[in-house]
């Protein structure tokens, strides 16, 4: 019987580390796309179905502008993933978003120039609508049930996703601050465009680290990051123990899985044969 799931979660290897996880599978899928980040987690929680993706690998050794964001995607919707949870480390440009503080954006700006962000090219076009970047209705769900395990957390704000993978000089620190930007990191703004695409519900939650570099005496280092982020995976671990199994009766008012049928420009007697076949799951 195929390993099938409505909710997927992106994110750390140690995600799909959880206790309660059943019935764990590993899930090696081709995708026209190439290869995925890494063998998929297939498994139970409370009975319900889950998929977890290392974005990075198992062994983190996949940079933030290599990851195969289509790949990935393409393998979760093949899955019937309807849902996707993005857990990411961020860094903070807000003193009130302090390291431990979950965030749930609901803005992007992206500044990043050496991904490709599409599923499309080679023949095809699309322009998927993106002002409402992040399905909130899923966000807003999972920043109650953390405020309830007691998370300190944070609803909206503005996500700065920087190419990486070196850090922000103080410059740019300052910069983002001045506008008026909450939180800074490098995965969510293309793994936002890849879903929009693929008709998936995706919801970014960003753990705070550090306070970027802007904050004097508390500049941002890698051991500084891996110490708060390990704090963090367990209130993570926490939070998806209590939503995964519950997030399949949320409903998103946006229509996300529809929106590629008005996005496409290029109809499919014009695409050349290797871009339809490619992109079938994608556009139906």
């Amino acid at each position: 019987m195929k390993n099938t799931a409505q909710i997927a979660v992106i994110g750390g290897s140690g995600l799909y580390k959880i206790e309660e996880l059943k019935e764990k599978k590993e899930l090696a899928i081709k995708t026209p796309f190439g290869e995925t980040s890494d063998r998929l987690i297939w498994g139970r929680i409370s009975g319900a179905p889950v998929c977890f993706v290392p974005r990075h690998g198992r062994s983190h050794t996949i940079l933030p502008t290599e990851i195969p964001h289509q790949a990935n995607m393409w393998a979760l919707k093949s899955l019937g993933v309807k849902t996707v949870v993005s857990v990411s480390a961020v860094g903070s440009l807000k003193r009130e978003l302090a390291p431990s503080h979950f965030v749930f954006p609901d803005q992007f700006v992206d500044e990043t120039k050496l991904r490709k962000a599409t599923f499309f090219g080679d023949g095809a076009v699309a322009h998927v609508p993106m002002a409402k970047p992040f399905c909130m209705a899923f966000s807003e769900y999972m920043y109650k049930e953390a405020k309830k395990l007691g998370i300190k957390s944070h609803f909206g704000g503005v996500y700065c996703c920087m190419e990486g993978p070196g850090f922000s000089t103080k410059a740019e620190s300052e910069y983002h601050r001045k506008m008026g930007y909450s939180i800074i990191g490098m995965t969510v703004a293309t793994e936002a465009k890849v879903a929009r695409e693929a008709g998936l519900h995706y919801a970014p939650v960003s753990l705070v680290t550090d306070y970027d570099c802007w904050k004097e005496g508390e500049e941002v280092d890698q051991a500084k990051v891996l110490e708060t982020l390990h704090r963090n995976i367990e209130n993570i671990k926490r939070l998806l123990v209590k939503v995964l199994p519950v997030l399949v009766k949320v409903r998103c008012a946006e229509g996300c899985e529809n929106l590629i049928k008005t996005s496409l420009l290029t109809s499919r007697d014009h695409m050349p044969a290797q871009a339809l076949k490619r992109l079938k799951l994608i556009i139906g």
